[in-house]
């Protein structure tokens, strides 16, 4: 009886090892199984277009490297949005000075500008002023106004584009147009569409 007890704990020895083998590998399955994930890594979501913040009866101010007032946007409320980097504002005001002293202003019911203010979009009774300005030994600029539903200003470069009907005024002339291009640097204007102009009598050329 003590031979065959013996004789089957040898025999039982020989597989033990592998019968632990055996169990230590389903328990470390079990354990892979059984284990919390590590959290996933968020994925990048694009930016929608929608306001990621808001500013009410605002006043926003630029100024070259001299300390010198480059621009001042006002407005009752403002919207910006992240995925273009733009501002809307509504009942926008702006004023933009030229290191040359030429002073531009701008108002509209609704505005779009880049986050520089080098670019403006203005819907709804849009108007945009260049006052008038003495040049030393040369005739002054007569002051320059624009009006319209929709201007598109380009500040640094001085021009101001509309694919809507204008109406320009130029100290005492005043032309009507369905669209307008007007480049202040190279004095160059077009007026496409029907135009109409009225040319008060007594300008000088060199006025234009």
């Amino acid at each position: 009886m003590i031979l065959r007890l013996r004789q089957g704990w040898e025999r039982l020895s020989i597989y033990l090892p592998v019968l632990l083998m055996g169990l230590l590998a389903l328990g470390t399955w079990w354990l892979v199984r059984n284990a919390p994930k590590a959290p996933q890594a968020a994925v990048a979501r694009a930016p929608t277009h929608e306001p990621d913040y808001f500013m009410r009866t605002f006043s926003i101010k630029t100024f070259d490297a001299t300390g010198r007032l480059e621009s001042e946007i006002v407005g009752d409320v403002a919207r910006h949005y992240l995925d273009t980097d733009t501002l809307e504002i509504d009942k926008a005001r702006m004023r933009s000075v030229t290191p040359e002293g030429r002073v531009t202003t701008a108002t509209a019911n609704r505005a779009l500008t880049n986050s520089d203010g080098s670019e403006v979009q203005l819907f709804g009774n849009a108007v945009v002023t260049r006052e008038s300005q003495a040049r030393p030994g040369q005739t002054p600029q007569p002051r320059l106004e624009f009006r319209g539903e929709f201007l598109h200003a380009w500040v640094n470069t001085e021009r101001v584009k509309s694919d809507q009907p204008v109406t320009l005024t130029r100290g005492g002339d005043r032309f009507t147009a369905d669209s307008m291009d007007y480049d202040n640097l190279d004095q160059i204007v077009q007026l496409k569409g029907r135009v109409r102009g009225m040319l008060m009598p007594g300008t000088s050329p060199g006025s234009r």
